[in-house]
C-alpha cells in the first residue's frame, strides 16, 4: 500500500499566515499539522507517500525533506492548480500505479489514528471505504449515507437537508478502481474533479463502498480558532520534560515541555505548554494551552491558550488570550490604551498594544 498526501490547498481561511506559509505547516504543539499527519500515515505501516503539492511546494520539500528522518520515502508531485481531490490523483497516477493507497488531507488531524480503518478495509478489501465523523452541522460538509451494514448508498456534497450526520472527513482508502471511476467523471460546477462524483460513480455501478466511523477527536485545522482548538487538544497529551535552564525564581507547574537551550527566568509556566529550543520566557507568566515556537523572547507578558509561531517576540503585553502570532512578529506595546487583546499577527510583522 502507498500514500497520497495532499498539501497543495491555498488556506484562503487561515490569511494571513498562509500568505507566507503553507497551511499544512502551521505549528500544533510546536509541531507542522504535516508531521502530525505523517505520524499517523507511518502508523499504517506505510512508507512511500507521495505529497501532491502547489505552490508551496519548495517550502513544504525544505521542512520534511526525503522522509528519512521519519522512516519514511518522499516523492514530490506538482499540482499546477487546485483543481479537485480526484484531480490530484490524476496527477500521482504514475506514482501510484496499480497499488491500493490511503488518500490523506494534509490539513486534517486524528490525533487517535486510522489503524482500525485500515485494518476494516484489509479485513472486506471493498472498492473505496471512506472515513466519516458524526458532526452536529452535516450541511457544512460531504456526507455519506450508509445501510445498516456500513456500505455507503449515497454521497451528497453540502446537502440542504442531510438524511445522515456521517460527515466525510478527509481519509480515503483506494483500491485501483477509483482511476476508471475518475477517468469516467467531468468537473463540477465549480471546475474541479471531485472525489466525491467518482466514489459516487462506483456506488451507483454497484462496487463495494463502505464507511467506517471514526470516533476520536478530529479537526480540520483550516481556520485560526480550530487551529488553537487542535492545539490545546494535543497539549493536553504532554509529559512533563524540563530540558532547558529554570532559574529559582521561576515555577513550572504540571506539564510542561521545555526543549533544551530554552530558559525561563522570573517566570511562571503553567502546563500544558511547551516552550522550543533557544526560547526565552523573562518576567513574565506563560498560560495553560499555550506554544511559544522556537527561538522566541517572551518578557514582561502574559499569554495563555496562545501560539507563538518561531522567532516571536512579545514584550510588555499583559493581556494575550486565543492569540496566534507569526514568525518573527514583533508585538509590543503602546501608550493610553485599554487592556485585554486578542491577536491573530502574520509572519513579519510588528504591532504595538497597551501594556
Amino acid at each position: 500500500m502507498k500514500a497520497l498526501l495532499l498539501a497543495g490547498g491555498t488556506g484562503t481561511r487561515l490569511r494571513p499566515f498562509s500568505y507566507s506559509m503553507p497551511k499544512q505547516l502551521i505549528p500544533i504543539a510546536n509541531r507542522p499539522v504535516l508531521e502530525h499527519v505523517l505520524d499517523n500515515i507511518r502508523a499504517l505501516g506505510v512508507v512511500d507517500i507521495g505529497v501532491v503539492v502547489g505552490d508551496h511546494g519548495p517550502e513544504i520539500a525544505d521542512a520534511l525533506g526525503d522522509g528519512s528522518r521519519f522512516g519514511l520515502r518522499l516523492t514530490y508531485l506538482h499540482q499546477t492548480a487546485p483543481l479537485g481531490l480526484a484531480h490530484a490523483v490524476l496527477v500521482a497516477g504514475d506514482f501510484l500505479g496499480d497499488d491500493d493507497f490511503v488518500m490523506y488531507l494534509g490539513d486534517n488531524m486524528l490525533p487517535q489514528g486510522v489503524t482500525a480503518a485500515l485494518e476494516a478495509f484489509l479485513t472486506a478489501r471493498p472498492a473505496v471505504q471512506t472515513i466519516v465523523h458524526k458532526v452536529p452541522d452535516p450541511s457544512a460538509f460531504g456526507v455519506a449515507e450508509i445501510d445498516a451494514g456500513g456500505r455507503v448508498t449515497r454521497l451528497v456534497e453540502k446537502p440542504a437537508a442531510p438524511r445522515s450526520d456521517l460527515a466525510l472527513i478527509g481519509v480515503y482508502f483506494f483500491t485501483p478502481a477509483i482511476h476508471e471511476a475518475i477517468a469516467a467523471i467531468t468537473p463540477s460546477a465549480r471546475g474541479e474533479l471531485e472525489i466525491t462524483d467518482a466514489i459516487q460513480w462506483l456506488v451507483e455501478r454497484g462496487s463495494d463502498v463502505r464507511a467506517h466511523e471514526y470516533t476520536g477527536y478530529w479537526k480540520d485545522t483550516g481556520r485560526v480558532e480550530d487551529v488553537l482548538a487542535c492545539n490545546r487538544e494535543l497539549l493536553e497529551g504532554l509529559r512533563r520534560s524540563v530540558l532547558g535552564h529554570v532559574d529559582d525564581a521561576s515555577r513550572l507547574i504540571g506539564a510542561v515541555v521545555l526543549e533544551a537551550g530554552a530558559r525561563v527566568v522570573r517566570s511562571r509556566i503553567e502546563g500544558p505548554a511547551v516552550i522550543g529550543a533557544g526560547s526565552l520566557i523573562e518576567d513574565s507568566s506563560i498560560g495553560a494551552h499555550t506554544s511559544v515556537g522556537r527561538n522566541c523572547r517572551i518578557s514582561g507578558t502574559r499569554l495563555d491558550c496562545s501560539i507563538a509561531l518561531d522567532g516571536a517576540t512579545v514584550t510588555g503585553v499583559r493581556g494575550l488570550y486565543g492569540s496566534v502570532i507569526g514568525r518573527g512578529a514583533v508585538v509590543g506595546v503602546a501608550e493610553d490604551e485599554p487592556r485585554g487583546h486578542r491577536l491573530v499577527v502574520g509572519d513579519h510583522t510588528h504591532v504595538e498594544v497597551a501594556a
